[in-house]
């Protein structure tokens, strides 16, 4: 019944707060206070280690958000306060109708009470607001210098809100200050929109150029880890655009500023797209922005920006052949070019050409130990599709044999298990590795590439086999795991040796490796009978190591 009314219940609060602060957010209900339910929020303010601020967004059939000012809430996180006060709406649901339209009657009111008053009273009433609520004034000061065209007192303070000086601390503007800073750079967004809408747009072009620029000057001092900053900036971006379109900026010094800005070595704080500016380009400003690009190119061919920027003017004409010319003068020797030629003409319905390039890229980095998976997961996809099993089976096996390692012998098994060829590419890609072996030649990490193929194959026999003297601890730890059963005295003797090694590292990951280790030896016990042994060992061992007592616990949670 409670979901009914507002919209969610425990489960949606538990999903997102973790069970953690579920449990923790019950144990608030007494500490929430000041509850306001409007028609698609809720607002309270929970007493915790301080007080703290909560509004819950109700968002009808789409769930619910929350935001609350602690820090743990202000990193983006569902907290126990928003849980406190979820719990809150869903204890007093019955209520939560009456407390809605108790809200639309006071908005009603207010704007009834509003209508009634006399200019001076309006006058007065804002006047005390704005002594009261300095960013109020700073918002009605800027429109009034807008209106009355005081361009030089706009600027002022449009610049004294892009600058991140006050918010410095430490030398760059920590996390904990981003959002007040982003809040005056979204104040200054909304001061250039005011501008334009008093007929200066061309002057609010000026200044959102120069705001934009400080603001990438800026941005590498400023942790804005949640994008808040970010968000500010595209408003201001936002703003020049609506600017430029109302001013009907020329086009062509406008290409060049856009090229400067994409090009240049701003942060790019605002993510500038030029080709949001299409309209207000035209087509003479678009062909300057291409010749400009192509300049740009030209001066630095390394330059990621540069090339991402003629790739989105190429790409946003619609010529593939043009887009296909440009990807090649620039191959990766991954193969990674390749595939974007490959998929660009397969977008336009030229399959056929799009699979001769993939393999074009097989074929030129055959012998790359390191070619894009995507590029010969592309061409195997295509063969498969065409009924050509035996040719993905000739891929995977030409990449094993360049790779030698346990993702390429996994991906050949699959292939060739699927046209029952098996057991001989096996026997060829196992004598491939047991080579490697003989050479010492390990793996990615560390060990024989052959022992992790006889134990992916579950073939631990052979893997028993050809471990001595060539498996690294982390090798031989799995194979104890997996034959804890069938080989206890033998996995038994593996885990006592790592067991050995392990003692000296300390901390929490070497501690819970350490008792993943006494379990593997506990069921080894157990499986011979033998646990009264294991409970001797287990006992000097805490006896040796009893002055690590966080280890100590972590046995303790284990059951050792």
């Amino acid at each position: 019944m409670a979901r009914k009314v507002v919209g969610f219940g425990e489960d949606d609060l538990r999903a997102l707060a973790g069970v953690r602060s579920f449990e923790r957010g019950q144990g608030y209900l007494d500490a929430v206070s000041g509850l306001e339910v409007g028609d698609g929020s809720v607002t309270a303010v929970v007493h915790g280690t301080d007080v703290y601020e909560v509004e819950l967004t109700l968002g009808g059939g789409e769930g619910i958000s929350g935001w609350c000012d602690c820090p743990y809430g202000q990193e983006g996180n569902f907290c126990k306060h928003c849980v406190a006060v979820g719990l809150t709406v869903l204890r007093r649901a019955k209520t939560i109708p009456h407390q809605r339209a108790a809200a639309r009657a006071r908005a009603s009111g207010l704007e009834a009470w509003l209508s009634e008053l006399s200019r001076d009273e309006l006058l007065a009433l804002v006047r005390q607001q704005i002594a009261e609520d300095r960013r109020l004034r700073r918002r009605l000061e800027l429109r009034a210098a807008a209106a009355r065209s005081d361009l030089g007192t706009v600027r002022d303070r449009i610049l004294a809100l892009i600058d991140p000086r006050p918010f410095v601390r430490y030398g760059d503007v920590e996390y904990a200050d981003a959002p007040g800073y982003a809040q005056q750079v979204a104040e200054a967004a909304a001061a250039l929109r005011a501008l334009s809408a008093h007929g200066r747009a061309a002057h609010a072009v000026g200044l959102a150029e120069e705001a934009i620029r400080l603001l990438g000057e800026a941005y590498g001092e400023i942790d804005d880890s949640d994008g808040v900053v970010g968000e500010a900036a595209a408003a201001v971006a936002e703003a020049h655009l609506e600017a430029c379109g109302v001013a009907r900026t020329d086009p062509e010094r406008l290409a060049e500023w856009l090229v400067g800005q994409t090009v240049g070595d701003s942060d790019g704080v605002t993510d500038l797209d030029p080709l949001d500016y299409a309209e207000v380009l035209g087509p003479s400003g678009l062909a300057r922005l291409r010749q400009l690009a192509a300049e740009a190119r030209r001066r630095r061919p390394s330059g990621w920006a540069e090339r991402h920027l003629v790739e989105r003017l190429v790409k946003a004409e619609g010529d593939v052949d043009a887009l296909v010319a440009l990807y090649t003068q620039d191959l990766d020797p991954s193969g990674a070019t390749h595939l974007r030629i490959a998929e660009e003409l397969e977008s336009a319905g030229r399959a056929d050409e799009a699979l001769v390039w993939a393999e074009r890229g097989l074929r030129e980095y055959a012998a790359e130990t390191h070619v894009d998976g995507r590029l010969v997961d592309y061409v195997c996809a295509r063969y498969a599709n065409a009924g050509r099993a035996a040719d993905v089976v000739a891929v995977r096996r030409d990449r094993f044999r360049v790779e030698r390692s346990l993702p390429a012998y996994q991906q050949l098994r699959s292939a060739a298990q699927a046209v029952e060829c098996w057991e001989g590419e096996r026997a060829s890609a196992l004598a491939t590795l047991a080579e490697d072996a003989r050479r010492e030649r390990g793996g990615w990490y560390g060990g024989p590439v052959l022992i992790d193929a006889l134990l992916d194959d579950g073939d631990l026999d052979a893997a028993w086999r050809d471990a001595a003297g060539r498996a690294d601890d982390r090798q031989w730890e799995r194979l104890a795991d997996l034959s804890c059963e069938t080989r206890p005295g033998e996995a038994l003797d593996v885990y006592r040796r790592l067991v050995e090694g392990a003692k000296e590292p300390t901390g929490d990951r070497a501690y819970e490796r350490l008792a993943r280790l006494l379990l593997g030896a506990r069921d080894c016990h157990r499986a011979l009978g033998t646990e009264e042994a294991f409970t001797e060992y287990l006992a000097r061992l805490r006896t040796e190591l009893k002055r690590r007592r966080k280890l100590m616990t972590i046995l303790d949670r284990c059951g050792l």
